[in-house]
């Protein structure tokens, strides 16, 4: 058990710093100062927890209770900052001035954060309620990434681009079906990069949801 919390605390903060390092970035494009970027990194690392918590009844959320989620995406967003700020250059290269970048660290923090989801869930005693599992794994997922666009005033992500709930919906699918299956290390780590890499692919190759296109 000791091991599959370390194993746990692991994966949040790999999911945290990605995606503080995807709405530090966001926020660096859409040219903040250094307090947007640093919201914009917090909020799109623990946004998404604190929706699901608050959906459980987990009060105060575990952002509050459990400060070094909030604590390590601070840290990111600034040392992300200060790299722009005092490198300049490396925001004339075209990795980082393409959305490629931030694409990717959302890919993998949605995958991240689609189980660790559900896997809240599960400990809190709902685990026999599969979709309301379902529901805060994908919460989790995609929740800070939502808020970060709505404060950076872009159309959210998830709402008009690629596959991207669509990746943590099939990912916390499968998360549910192999933990019948599998030891729940195995069943977190395949879910987990089965998102990665359907949001990873979504982006390559511009993979879209059907949408109605009216002339203007």
């Amino acid at each position: 058990m000791e091991l599959y919390t370390s194993a746990v605390f692991v994966m949040e903060m790999v999911g945290t710093v990605a995606f503080a390092l995807s709405g530090a970035a966001v926020a660096v494009r859409e040219k903040l100062d250094l307090f947007g970027v640093v919201v914009l990194g917090i909020i799109t690392s623990v946004g998404g927890g604190m929706i699901r918590d608050v959906l459980i009844g987990n009060i105060p959320p575990n952002m509050f209770r459990n400060p070094i989620y909030v604590t390590a995406a601070f840290i990111t967003s600034v040392l992300l900052f200060l790299c722009f700020k005092y490198f300049p250059h490396t925001l004339n290269n075209r990795y980082v001035k393409s959305e490629k970048i931030v694409n990717f660290l959302d890919a993998i923090g949605l995958g991240i954060f689609t189980v660790v989801g559900m896997d809240t869930g599960i400990a809190a005693g709902y685990g026999e309620y599969d979709f309301l599992i379902i529901v805060l794994g994908v919460t989790t997922g995609i929740g800070g990434g939502m808020v970060r666009d709505v404060l950076a005033g872009r159309k959210p992500v998830v709402l008009q681009k690629q596959v991207y709930a669509s990746a943590s919906i099939a990912g916390a699918l499968t998360y549910s079906l192999l933990l019948k299956m599998l030891p729940i290390g195995y069943a977190m780590f395949i879910s987990a990069m089965l998102v990665t890499i359907i949001r990873v692919a979504a982006s390559k190759y511009r993979w879209d949801l059907p949408s109605v296109k009216i002339e203007r």
